[in-house]
């Protein structure tokens, strides 16, 4: 049961973040974003890129929702099906942000 209210406080703030993103806001909060020049940022679309990654945090919540259910009900199975995801998402989501100029204007 502690780890169920552990898994559920880390979920939280990923939920939030994800909210934000999928307004469009929070660009700022997205790493590699927030470091780059103010000429190199114009050349990206920060709305397109912020609903990509809202949806990636998305996925991302449901893997750590797989996890805190399985914790609760005791069932291995789903979480292996989080983890599958989870990596799943890391996978996809490096290599479509990073082939092709998806995200410039």
């Amino acid at each position: 049961m502690t780890s169920f209210i552990i898994y559920i406080i880390i979920l939280i703030p990923f939920l939030i973040f994800s909210i934000v993103l999928s307004k469009g806001k929070g660009a700022w909060l997205i790493a590699g974003f927030n470091t780059m020049s103010d000429s190199e940022k114009a050349k990206y679309n920060r709305v397109a890129l912020c609903k990509f990654m809202s949806k990636v945090i998305y996925g991302i919540c449901l893997s750590i929702l797989l996890w805190a259910l399985s914790d609760l009900l005791k069932l291995t199975w789903l979480y292996i099906l989080g983890m599958v995801l989870f990596v799943a998402i890391l996978l996809f989501t490096i290599i479509y942000a990073n082939t092709g100029d998806r995200f410039k204007k």
